[in-house]
């Protein structure tokens, strides 16, 4: 019998380069939530992946950017203490395109902290000059001694199965600390309110969905059936704002809560009978007692 290995491991970079989408193609399974917007993660996404001797436990972070507001301030706390708690990070960044300060930033954490990085260069299916990826590996060798760098594609799944067996590589002689069968770390409140959060993100005008957060107020699965009943508060930050989100005659709220029980009825693999409602509480994302209430810190 083979020793058992493991490995945590953050992944790490700008909003919207596919930190999320690569998580969920690496598990098999959708537990993290994906839209074209930034800042879409909030807080740390455990994922497991168990393959006959290795654990690969990831963390998926919020987008390493600029923060504006006290939730966006905790989202950048839980980049860097994400870094400094795993045995290596998976840093993404896109195929083309001048390097952002905070990349660089990045860059420089993982020197100060003599970090093994694994370097995914994602979205390499939008490239039409293959060249063009050549001197990206070029110019990033340059910048730091990365353990390896794999050219990937999250939304044509290209790359992944390389991917993954570079972190394995650098999983080190330990005992599994998770089931073989364990997905995630989140809770299944955490993981209906995250689905209800993605639909509002890809429905909504930009600003919007950055402004709501989603509370589970009842999940109970019934004695007499394959169903459960879920219930959410769907908070948002102005009354224009309420407005919109259920549109006219509901019909904004009612798509939301359909994609969103669709989905949960895919994880859960039973019916799902969902109820959104939406309330108004003013600037929550400065109010720390708020952010708290909502488990965001």
């Amino acid at each position: 019998m083979r020793e058992s290995k493991t490995a945590f491991i953050a992944i790490v970079g700008r909003p919207n380069v596919g930190k999320s989408s690569i998580l969920n193609k690496l598990l098999g399974q959708k537990i993290a939530i994906v839209s074209d917007k930034p800042q879409t993660t909030r807080t740390r996404i455990m994922g497991v992946l168990t393959i006959e001797e290795t654990q690969l436990v990831f963390t998926d972070t919020p987008g390493f950017h600029r923060p504006k507001t006290k939730l966006g301030e905790k989202m950048v706390k839980a980049v860097s203490d994400s870094i400094s708690g795993v045995d290596l990070c998976l840093f993404v960044i896109e195929s083309e395109g001048e390097l952002r300060e905070t990349e660089l930033e990045l860059i420089e954490k993982f020197k100060q902290q003599k970090m093994p990085v694994v370097l995914a260069i994602n979205k390499i299916d939008t490239l039409e000059d293959k060249t063009v990826l050549m001197k990206r590996i070029m110019d990033m060798t340059q910048l730091y001694d990365f353990e390896a760098i794999v050219p990937v594609s999250a939304v044509k799944n290209d790359g992944l199965d390389a991917l993954t067996d570079e972190l394995i590589k650098l999983a080190q002689p330990s005992e599994h600390f998770f089931p073989e069968d364990t997905l995630t770390d989140q809770p299944e409140r955490v993981i209906v309110s995250e689905i209800v959060r993605e639909k509002m993100l890809r429905l909504l005008d930009k600003e919007i969905p950055h402004g709501v957060a989603v509370a589970v107020e009842k999940m109970r699965e019934r004695s007499d059936k394959d169903l459960i009943d879920i219930e959410t508060t769907i908070y948002c930050e102005r009354e224009s704002h309420k407005g919109i989100i259920i549109g006219k005659k509901g019909a904004t709220l009612k798509r939301i809560s359909t994609y969103a029980r669709q989905d949960m009825e895919k994880f859960f693999g039973c019916q799902i009978n969902l109820q959104c409602w939406v309330k108004v509480k003013d600037d929550w994302r400065n109010r720390e007692g708020l952010i708290h209430n909502f488990g965001l810190d």
